[in-house]
């Protein structure tokens, strides 16, 4: 358990098992500790590598916006700070944004991809989520306290003061436009796609999102030769809330970890 200088920022990270590399990233006004009821099966087969992001739990925040961009430089930059060539990264809601924008702005860095509840587009979350991420700001903060992402935060920031700060630059990056559609397409690794099957994103964008990862376009064959690199899990039962708890993740995450990558033709 340590702190990385990184772009400016004290980062912190934790480790967690040994072997391939792993990094977490958590979602919005959470820490590592969001994982921490699947962490012992991931560690049990990877070197976890768990991190606060801007902002969020023990990393405290700087004089920059929040952005997808600057947080995966920041875990780009913690990959060449611990001497790691290449690792796998997994991420959540937030997380899954920034774990996506690491591989596009650093695919020499990123083995394989598996992104948890998060669209590739803003126009990807249902409206009334829209609506909800666009109303974030410190009003909203003060609504917050004695919730468990608010005391989960007094008991990690370094200034707990900064709760409403979050939230504002929260709210700030999630009403900006993105479509990282065309940069989705051009990724040259194995991506895994994981929802809940009542998740805060439609099925209609799941299914256009694996599409764009080469899924969904034919049938695989008897033997399988034309399944895609990429692989899609609709995990029943759970919403967007719960599903980063569920021991049915790392049922879904593992397999593809470790899974034999086919060569084209």
């Amino acid at each position: 358990m340590s702190y990385a200088d990184v772009n400016g920022l004290r980062l912190w990270y934790e480790v967690h098992g040994t072997g391939q590399p792993l990094v977490l990233l958590h979602g919005g006004y959470g820490a590592v500790e969001m994982f921490q009821p699947i962490l012992p099966t991931l560690a049990a087969r990877r070197r976890v590598i768990g991190v606060d992001l801007q902002g969020h739990g023990r990393t405290a925040d700087v004089d920059r916006p929040l952005r997808y961009e600057s947080m995966a430089d920041d875990i780009a930059a913690l990959l060449r700070h611990l001497g790691l060539p290449q690792a796998e990264l997994m991420g959540y809601s937030l997380g899954g944004g920034v774990a996506l924008r690491t591989a596009i702005q650093h695919p020499d860095l990123v083995r394989r991809l598996v992104l948890v509840s998060t669209p590739c587009r803003r126009g990807g979350w249902y409206p009334e989520v829209l609506a909800a991420m666009a109303a974030q700001d410190e009003r909203v903060a003060e609504q917050m306290r004695g919730t468990p992402p608010h005391e989960l935060y007094l008991r990690r920031a370094p200034r707990p003061q900064d709760w409403p700060t979050l939230w504002a630059k929260t709210g700030d990056l999630l009403r900006r436009e993105y479509d990282w559609s065309a940069e989705v397409a051009a990724l040259a690794l194995p991506v895994l796609l994981v929802f809940a099957d009542a998740d805060s994103v439609p099925v209609s964008h799941v299914a256009e999102f694996f599409g764009l990862l080469g899924g969904g376009r034919r049938d695989a064959g008897w033997d399988g030769t034309d399944r895609p690199a990429s692989r899609l899990a609709v995990l029943p039962g759970l919403t967007h809330y719960d599903i980063v708890a569920s021991p049915a993740l790392p049922e879904a995450v593992l397999p593809f970890l470790t899974h034999e990558v086919r060569a084209p033709a």
